[in-house]
């Protein structure tokens, strides 16, 4: 099931707008692409507002930003009246929203097993290579580019190998990371092996992660969520 996706600068009827989900956005943003993954798989139509993480000092520090999310982070989730941050959070706010189809599964293990893996990826692989920590580096600590890509590819090394062990070592493992259908898990991991990629982080060593990877680029949902395929990227 794919999701129309409006981009802020298309024409749209403004109480039409209102009524939809406004997701703000950046193409490269990890944690708003796996916001977008789920979008799409759940088929929910979203209005992209883009703010650059970039250009100008990061439009995520301007004031009008800021009255959005104080945190100055992508992503944010608009939902009437209701303004929601963190791609976790925003991603079971949808799963509770709208249950069907389902990124958890029904069983407690199931469950506990996926969002291992999702945060396996949120909580100790991203925020060691996000923008602020990486400008920190560079800026701060004067930290060399070669030495910054070495940063970025070791802790990507490190917690995917841990994610390719637990994949190897379970039976729930199925086309996707949980079974055979794409979960909250795979929401989380197409987004990190993307910027592996970006930072030619080896990956050879992690046969299921890239079956997991081929399986998922070959839906639409995941598709249409590339960085590349966004308004903003252009």
């Amino acid at each position: 099931m794919s999701a129309k996706v409006f981009a802020i600068t298309a024409s749209i009827n403004p109480t039409e707008f209102q009524a939809m989900l406004q997701l703000y956005t950046y193409f490269r943003s990890s944690a708003a692409y796996r916001v977008r993954i789920a979008l799409n798989l759940k088929g929910l139509p979203y209005a992209s507002i883009p703010v650059h993480l970039v250009r100008h000092g990061g439009e995520q520090h301007g004031a009008d930003f800021a009255r959005i999310n104080p945190a100055h982070l992508v992503p944010a989730l608009v939902d009437g009246e209701d303004t929601l941050s963190q791609s976790m959070a925003i991603i079971e706010y949808l799963e509770e929203t709208h249950p069907t189809p389902a990124l958890l599964p029904l069983d407690a293990a199931g469950r506990a097993r996926v969002r291992a893996l999702a945060q396996a990826v949120a909580c100790e692989i991203h925020p060691l290579n996000n923008l602020r920590v990486l400008r920190y580096l560079a800026q701060e600590l004067k930290v060399d580019e070669a030495a910054k890509i070495k940063w970025i590819q070791h802790w990507i090394t490190l917690g995917f190998t841990a994610f390719e062990a637990q994949l190897a070592h379970s039976a729930s493992t199925g086309e996707f990371c949980h079974g055979a259908t794409p979960t909250l898990a795979d929401c989380c991991l197409i987004p990190q092996i993307y910027n592996a990629r970006r930072f030619d982080t080896p990956l050879e060593a992690f046969p299921h992660l890239l079956r997991i990877e081929a399986n998922c680029l070959a839906l639409e949902a995941f598709a249409q969520a590339r960085p590349e395929a966004q308004p903003d990227a252009a």
